[in-house]
């Protein structure tokens, strides 16, 4: 585990509960940059903790790449050839001024950002029954919330999100809104975008980030914030017919004909990052590549960071 954040905690404890179900036995190793003391929880988990990347052994199974986004080009550059495999937190890397060809990956290695919302059984139900057989004109993402209700007990000026040199700000933090959009819609033919940090939330990275796309039959609009002091992840599909609600928190999908409701579902509670796990090891055990390589979330990445 190559950064033990939140995120990387996250990780590591569903993983530890995927390998025992799968009775896999496991060594986990740590490279920090914080010499914090961790918790009893961790310690009994992790066996050796690194503070430098030389200092790692070279034949792992799997890294997880789990540090700040401005650190990851460098991790997984400097990490390559001390693994078979990788994990890699979204977003993949903090800036479009990368070279992939400079990562030195394996040809044989299975490598994959995350994207846990794909693993949700609504957006399965999404790509398979709406996306493939209606015609959708228009589409409206939202996905809004308030930066200092995130995480009970921390401040949230202190955390990655707040800061801009580590990869913080709405536009990168909510990369999961571009990742859907071009899984269940493709690549937008233009992009027009305009952010800023607008509040007054002490933060040094962006809180506002809005777009408009053009795709060659449908215009789609995307709100990101960290401002709303109501949380929302939503996706809203227009057609000519109806109009088809997608909530990705409640798990719902509702249709509307004439200002009415014509018919709702509800899909069940789940955990995609557990669904997320199980999918990545499920990869390296068939040997078989992934939905989303590097390449495919540097590409994705270029979109969400469309200048102004």
């Amino acid at each position: 585990m190559a950064g033990l954040g939140s995120i990387g905690k996250r990780h590591l404890e569903n993983l530890t509960k995927i390998l025992e179900k799968r009775r896999v036995k496991y060594r986990i190793d740590a490279l920090r940059c914080s010499r914090t003391a961790l918790q009893e929880k961790w310690n009994h988990i992790i066996s050796r903790q690194y503070y430098h990347v030389n200092e790692l052994p070279d034949d792992y199974d799997i890294i997880f790449v789990t540090n700040p986004t401005s650190l990851h080009y460098d991790t997984i550059k400097n990490t390559a050839g001390k693994t078979k495999h990788m994990f890699i937190e979204k977003p993949v890397f903090d800036s479009t001024a990368y070279s992939i060809k400079g990562l030195h990956l394996k040809e044989r290695g299975i490598y994959y950002v995350a994207c846990p919302l794909r693993h949700k059984k609504i957006m399965q139900y999404i790509k398979q029954n709406i996306t493939v057989h209606e015609k959708i004109i228009s589409a409206r993402v939202i996905s809004t919330s308030y930066l200092p209700s995130w995480r009970k007990g921390v401040d949230y000026r202190t955390v990655y999100s707040a800061k801009k040199d580590l990869g913080g700000g709405v536009t990168k933090d909510l990369i999961h809104e571009w990742d859907y959009v071009i899984y269940l819609f493709g690549e937008p033919d233009r992009v027009n975008h305009i952010k800023g940090h607008m509040s007054n939330l002490e933060i040094d990275s962006d809180d506002l980030s809005i777009y408009m796309a053009r795709y060659p039959d449908m215009l789609l609009e995307m709100h990101l914030d960290y401002i709303g002091h109501k949380t929302e992840r939503i996706l809203q599909m227009f057609t000519n017919s109806r109009r088809i609600d997608a909530d990705f928190i409640s798990d719902t999908i509702c249709e509307y004909e004439n200002n009415e409701l014509i018919n709702r579902m509800e899909f069940p509670k789940e955990d995609c990052y557990i669904n997320e796990l199980e999918y990545f090891l499920d990869c390296i055990e068939k040997m078989q590549g992934t939905m989303n390589t590097i390449a495919d979330a540097y590409d994705t990445l270029k979109i969400a960071l469309t200048e102004e």
